[in-house]
């Protein structure tokens, strides 16, 4: 596994993004899973992950333990250009200070939990009051391509830790395991959003504490879908697409190329975001810093390096 994870991480500064930091940025860094940009909102930081463009396998082979049909077929996605994914799932202190409400059914639990009982459209609404409050964000909700790539981080077994799921790695309906595996703890509620580890690529809990909802309209399979990892918005339906699996969901759910369909305007405790931007401007909007073998945050030490908060 740690062998796996350098390989990654050392292919994931390979190919980095033309403009780094970007105008938009209040924060920036370099860590050895790669580089971040950061926003403040009322001095709440949200970091986005630079995912780097490459190709993948989408959705599940047939012989994938508890899969579903709407996982397939298995097909080629390539991205020819990289993007920018929050490093967490929104929380609740970013929904209140874009918004100035908390919506989630666990506000009790801590400002650092995901914020969840919103809608797609309550997100798409949120995004764009964000994108208002920081000039040149662009945020918006990442692809199902996109989120699947993301979250697997050049793996492909059923979770990016590998073929095994325990509630040690994720939180979800832990006495209903994934594969006759073992049961486990079930929390019933969510956890705070950096409460488990991250990813090759530095992203938090994929896997687990509320589904994610994405821009694509639901299709029942893949036939037709996009190869270049865009968003898949024909159709008539007004369902939308949700992926990762939550603190109530059976463990299969958890897979990396399992995905729900929820209606746009769908309500529970279970639903919540993740915050996508790019690809990347290749117009030369940021400021031509190149990282370098080594750069690293020196935000806390209080250079310039971090742009004061709007």
């Amino acid at each position: 596994m740690e062998h796996m994870k350098k390989n990654q991480q050392s292919e994931i500064l390979s190919i980095l993004p033309d403009i780094f930091p970007e105008n938009w940025a209040h924060s920036y860094g370099q860590d050895h899973y790669g580089i971040w940009q950061g926003i403040f909102v009322n001095k709440i930081e949200i970091r986005f992950r630079w995912i780097p463009p490459r190709e993948f396998m989408m959705g599940s082979p047939e012989d994938e333990p508890e899969r579903y049909d709407d996982e397939g077929p298995l097909h080629r996605v390539a991205f020819e250009k990289g993007f920018w994914l929050g490093e967490t799932a929104c929380t609740q202190e970013l929904w209140q200070a874009v918004t100035g409400k908390n919506p989630s059914i666990f506000e009790k639990e801590g400002p650092e939990h995901p914020v969840e009982n919103v809608s797609w459209d309550d997100a798409n609404a949120f995004i764009d009051r964000l994108n208002s409050l920081v000039s040149g964000l662009g945020a918006r909700l990442p692809s199902e391509a996109e989120w699947e790539y993301a979250c697997r981080a050049g793996t492909d077994t059923p979770f990016w830790f590998g073929r095994e799921l325990t509630p040690d790695k994720a939180n979800y309906a832990g006495t209903r395991p994934y594969n006759k595996g073992p049961k486990g703890e079930y929390r019933q509620k969510t956890v705070p959003v950096k409460f488990f580890e991250q990813n090759p690529w530095g992203l938090y809990q994929m896997h687990g504490n509320v589904w994610e909802w994405c821009q694509d309209r639901w299709h029942d399979n893949y036939n037709g879908a996009p190869d270049d990892g865009s968003a898949w918005e024909d159709g008539d339906t007004n369902s939308r697409v949700c992926r990762g699996g939550s603190w109530v969901a059976y463990g299969r759910a958890l897979r990396s190329a399992c995905r729900r369909s929820r209606p746009h305007a769908d309500l529970n405790a279970g639903s919540g975001l993740r915050l996508a931007r790019g690809p990347q401007d290749r117009s030369g909007s940021g400021t031509g810093w190149s990282p370098g073998k080594g750069a690293r945050d020196e935000r806390k030490k209080g250079s310039n390096n971090a742009r004061p908060a709007p």
